[in-house]
């Protein structure tokens, strides 16, 4: 079954003309992904890898009333508008590729979004892909194959190592999901752990997160409530108090945000925690054998 997107969803892709768009759908469409129509102002018309291109979204919904997903990959400054206009046209998922959104235009699509019970994943996200099934963003499809472990982080590089290290220890993934690495994001990892919670080709779910921002402490007491283990693990140990790494979220401010409030947050409320990346499938592996059972952390 996996989550947000399988082999019958129907995409669009928003900005689909631009260099990046246009070559990563190319992509998503080798890998099986239906993506039914394209959408870029004043473009319409054109034809995009044999997908037909449309000026606004809800003419492209006017021709495919049953889209489900739009993959959004316009420049920084037209993202809002973008986010908007498919929350207008009622499409029930959103993927912004897009990084670099400023604050403000995230914030107010963000509300716009939870008012109509729309879920919105990114910015800055590398995408979201079920192997064998369908991808929507960025992901290097030679990274991840068909399995039962679902994995959500926000950076793309470790969403490729989760699925990598997995894969070698003989699991697979249900549905791999990259939240994203600007400071504002759509989603966050309670709203992908519920998800997984219910969805029955999920058996165990591999959460990292990074310093920076609160989205982990806030996910951890959901877990308490989760029937399927959690294997989780925080990046950025070691880094001195205002310190950024890679993603502009990924930064102490104060005494929030920091690995070690994290870590603790996520044990109190029963993930099991790895040290290292590559003790994670180590940990899977014991978690669906049963033996955390009773005892997540």
């Amino acid at each position: 079954m996996a989550i947000i997107i399988d082999k019958d969803t129907k995409t669009i892709v928003q900005g689909i003309t631009g260099k990046n768009a246009s070559l990563h759908t190319k992509f998503m469409l080798e890998y099986g992904t239906k993506i039914v129509g394209g959408v870029t102002p004043g473009k319409g018309g054109q034809v995009v890898e044999k997908i037909e291109v449309y000026d606004t979204v809800h003419q492209c919904l006017e021709v495919h009333p049953d889209v489900a997903v739009s993959s959004i990959w316009v420049p920084p400054r037209f993202a809002k508008d973008a986010i908007l206009e498919a929350v207008d046209a009622g499409i029930k998922t959103i993927i912004v590729i897009t990084e670099c959104i400023p604050i403000h235009d995230m914030l107010y699509a963000r509300l716009k979004a939870k008012e109509k019970d729309i879920v919105v994943i990114g910015g800055n996200t590398p995408g979201v892909i079920s192997p064998g099934k369908a991808l929507v963003g960025m992901l290097p499809k030679i990274t991840f194959k068909p399995g039962r472990i679902g994995t959500v982080a926000r950076s793309g590089a470790v969403t490729y190592y989760l699925a990598n290290s997995l894969n070698l220890a003989g699991f697979g993934e249900s549905t791999s999901v990259g939240l994203g690495g600007d400071p504002i994001l759509g989603a966050n990892y309670e709203d992908i752990l519920r998800l997984f919670e219910n969805d029955p080709e999920t058996d165990a779910v591999v959460m990292a997160g990074e310093i920076g921002g609160v989205y982990e402490e806030l996910a951890a007491p959901f877990i308490e409530h989760m029937s399927k283990p959690v294997i989780a693990f925080i990046t950025g140990k070691t880094a001195p108090q205002g310190k950024r790494l890679g993603h502009a979220g990924a930064i102490i401010e104060g005494n929030m945000g920091t690995a070690h409030s994290k870590i603790e947050a996520l044990k109190k409320h029963g993930a099991i925690l790895a040290e290292t990346l590559s003790e994670i499938p180590i940990l899977v592996k014991k978690a669906l054998e049963g033996e955390n059972k009773g005892k997540k952390a």
